[in-house]
């Protein structure tokens, strides 16, 4: 009897405390979420893809400035045009319509 006593007093001591983990480990992430404070997959995969359309351009723009003194004075159409020519990257067989329409901004300026 006494041992179970003993057992009720730490259980009334510690259910606080067991509780609050409670609360806390589906609460938190919830919380985290809710706010921003995590990144999910698609914004990952987002972040990631613009940052190489980003590259990619960087790259096109260079190679088309070499061909091309001054590209801003060419019109959209023959900037689109150079920049299609220049966003194929190495192993590709197509140009990303991403890079070149970011590149072809590039250009513009």
């Amino acid at each position: 009897m006494a041992q179970q006593s003993s057992l009720s007093s730490t259980w009334v001591t510690w259910k606080p405390r067991a509780v609050a983990l409670a609360v806390g480990l589906v609460a938190g992430p919830l919380i985290s979420n809710a706010l921003g404070w995590q990144v999910t997959s698609g914004a990952a995969r987002t972040a990631l893809r613009d940052g190489v359309v980003q590259s990619q351009a960087l790259i096109c723009e260079a190679r088309a400035r070499a061909d091309v003194k001054e590209p801003g004075k060419l019109d959209y159409s023959g900037r689109s045009d150079l920049a299609k020519k220049w966003a194929v990257m190495p192993g590709a067989k197509d140009a990303d319509g991403e890079v070149a329409s970011a590149c072809a901004s590039r250009l513009a300026s």
